[in-house]
C-alpha cells in the first residue's frame, strides 16, 4: 500500500492508498477539502472536528440525493446501471440502497485522517 502526504484545511495527513488510487484518493481529498474550507469560511463554525462532521453530512446527503436520481432514473428505464456516484468514482455498485455502507466508510476515513484531532462519533 502506497502513502500519500495530502493537505486537507491547511492540515496535512499522511493517507494510505492502493496501488493505482491515487487520483481517485486525490479527488476524495480535494471534495473534503473544499467542504470543509467552504464551512469553516462561513464563519460559524470553528472546531475542526465539527468542521469535518458536517462536511461528512453534507458529502454523504449530497451522495444519497445521487443515488436516489440514479434509482428513480434505473426504475424509469428498462437498462438497470449502477448508481452515478459508483460510476464517477469507479466504485462498485453499493450492496443496499440506504446507503449507511457508504456512510460508515465515510466516516472511517475521515476518523482515519483525523487520528490526531480525535474521533469524530
Amino acid at each position: 500500500m502506497k502513502q500519500l502526504d495530502v493537505q486537507i484545511m491547511g492540515q496535512s495527513y499522511l493517507l494510505g492508498c492502493p496501488e493505482g488510487g491515487d487520483v481517485r484518493l486525490l479527488d476524495a481529498v480535494e471534495k473534503v477539502d473544499a467542504a470543509m474550507c467552504k464551512i469553516r469560511d462561513a464563519g460559524k463554525i470553528k472546531a475542526r472536528d465539527r468542521i469535518a462532521v458536517l462536511a461528512a453530512l453534507n458529502l454523504a446527503f449530497e451522495l444519497s440525493e445521487l443515488e436516489a436520481n440514479a434509482l428513480k432514473a434505473s426504475r424509469s428505464s428498462p437498462i438497470t446501471a449502477p448508481p452515478l456516484a459508483a460510476q464517477s468514482h469507479g466504485l462498485a455498485a453499493p450492496q443496499q440502497t440506504t446507503g449507511q455502507p457508504q456512510l460508515v466508510a465515510l466516516l472511517q476515513r475521515l476518523d482515519s485522517a483525523l487520528g490526531v484531532d480525535g474521533r469524530l462519533l
